[in-house]
This record gives structure tokens, sequence and C-alpha cells, in this order.
């Protein structure tokens, strides 16, 4: 579903990516991993055409970044939302963003967009906080919402940058749950995490990334003592 071939990525004189391939199949909860700087957000908004390449190029699903978003293909939930959380605006209203790309100019629901956002809330385990103002959700709620978000959207494929960071127990559980059963329906998940502990049970495949993939593969071939010295800077290079 996703396909990163030799992609590079420069600001300025900083390389953020140097010939990085990637590739994440469909009906998978993959995990990405890397230390802070080693790419995994400039890989994120590459995926989401946020970035221009230096080099390379990326298909999902078989369409440029561009016109997967223009089809509602993918789904981004960022490190942090720049959200104004005093803004009167509630949970049902964030997820309900989710269904822009099928409405008309008019922005109005129809029957099939609320039943979307009812599910996507129910999933998430929002449905009994769905009129709270967003600022007055914990960190871990928060995060649900623009899970469910996604979902409402119907994208086939998610990424999620750093989703447990500073959650809960229970909730990065309940978070984990949601992710496999969108990978069970055959949705691609790619999720960046600092929890490695966590990541056998998380995902089925995961990227090891140092601007380049270091390794990629099932988390007991990856996530050795060698590769892992060389992903978080222990020592240069790397096979890609």
């Amino acid at each position: 579903m996703i396909e990163v071939r030799d992609v590079h990525v420069r600001y300025g004189d900083n390389i953020a990516l140097n010939g990085a391939y990637v590739t994440v199949d469909a009906g998978t909860v993959t995990g990405l991993i890397g230390m802070n700087g080693a790419g995994k957000s400039t890989l994120f908004n590459a995926i989401m055409g946020e970035v221009p390449l230096t080099h390379g190029s990326i298909l999902i699903d078989g369409h440029t970044p561009a016109q997967a978003r223009k089809q509602n293909l993918i789904a981004y939930v960022p490190q942090a939302e720049a959200v104004d959380w005093s803004f009167p605006v509630s949970v049902r209203d964030v997820v309900m963003m989710g269904r822009y790309g099928y409405l008309g100019p008019a922005r109005r629901a129809r029957p099939i967009d609320r039943e979307a956002i009812d599910v996507a809330l129910e999933r998430t385990g929002l449905s009994e906080l769905a009129d709270r103002q967003i600022g007055q959700l914990s960190g871990g709620q928060r995060k649900r919402v623009f899970v469910a978000r996604g979902i409402a959207q119907e994208a086939r494929v998610m990424l999620l940058d750093e989703p447990f960071a500073g959650v809960d127990t229970t909730t990065s559980r309940a978070l984990g749950s949601v992710l496999s059963e969108l990978a069970d329906e055959g949705r691609t998940v790619f999720v960046s995490t600092h929890d490695l502990a966590a990541l056998p049970q998380l995902a089925s495949e995961v990227v090891l990334l140092f601007r380049r993939v270091v390794a990629s593969g099932p988390p007991d071939k990856v996530l050795t003592p060698e590769n892992l010295a060389v992903a978080f800077g222990m020592r240069p290079g790397g096979e890609g």
C-alpha cells in the first residue's frame, strides 16, 4: 500500500532522509522507530506530500501522495496538533472534519456522514464525550479524537506520529487495540513510537530508521543490539 523508493529530503544543508526504501503492506500495523532527528516525521510528511523530495518517489496504493489525499485514501495523526484548545469546538466537530472530503460546498452532513462519525466515536471510546469542548479532554483523549477523525474519514492508510507519547498504559492499550482492528479490516497502519518493549505486541513489521532504513522486517529480526546501535547513533552507517 505504501511504497517509498530511494527518497532523499534535505532542509538546506541538513540531510533528513538519505535514500530511504520502505514498503508497508495493507492489513498490517508497521512500527517506525529511530532516535529524535532520524527522519521519522520527515518520512511521514513526505508520504503525505507535505515536503518536496530531493530525489526518489512515493506511491500510496499506486497513487502519488497528492492523488491519495484528494481521494481520501490517507489520514495523518501528527505528534502535535496545531489546535487552539480554547476554541469552542466539540469532540464531534473535530471528528466531523474527517468527512470534509465527502461533503459538498455547503459542508452539510448527510445521514451517512453522521453514521460514520458515530461509529468512529464508538470505536475510540469517545461517544460519551462527543459534545465536550476539545480543550476539556486529557492528552490521551485528545489523541483518540484525532484517531477517530481518521476512522471517520474512512482512510485506507493511517499514519500516526507518536500516538502513545505521554499517555497512560490503559490509553496505550486501547489505542493499540483499535489499530489492530483497523489492520484486521485491511487498512494500512504505519505508526512511529519510542516504546520498543510494546512493539512486538503492537506491530507485525518494524522499520528502523536513521535517515535511511537500517533494517526492516519482523520485530525479533529488526530489534537486535547491532541494529539498534546503528539506528540510535552509536556508530555511523547502516544497511538500507
